[in-house]
């Protein structure tokens, strides 16, 4: 899919719909008031979901194995967004320690030869 390509969200009856942001955490959904409501974006397994089983639109609609995000406060689905990065954990990529107390990773050696009897 090219960058530029615009994308669209399904559209569903009960459950307000956005794009997750590269690498957010926390729901920006706004209320009447203008007060972000900053629930945690948690993934969301619908089909074990018993009120999603009653509803239904959101298995309809995408199938069994979709990856969604829904906020633990409001219930706002998100979708991944194009430049979510792929196969790491949902939590983010994580950083490297200010402090030098990243551990590097250890460097791969040759296994060990076995001494060789010196026997003419």
């Amino acid at each position: 899919m090219p960058e530029d390509a615009p994308l669209s969200l399904p559209q569903f009856a009960k459950h307000k719909v956005k794009f997750k942001k590269a690498l957010q955490r926390a729901c920006n959904e706004t209320d009447s008031k203008g007060k972000i409501c900053a629930g945690h974006l948690k993934r969301w397994f619908y089909m074990a979901d018993v009120i999603e089983q009653s509803c239904g639109d959101v298995r309809a609609t995408l199938g069994p194995d979709a990856e969604i995000y829904r906020c633990e406060h409001c219930r706002t689905l998100y979708f991944p967004g194009p430049k979510e990065p792929r196969g790491r954990n949902v939590a983010g990529l994580g950083q490297k320690s200010v402090f030098g107390l990243t551990v590097s990773p250890k460097a791969t050696a040759e296994p060990a030869k076995a001494p060789e009897d010196d026997q003419q």
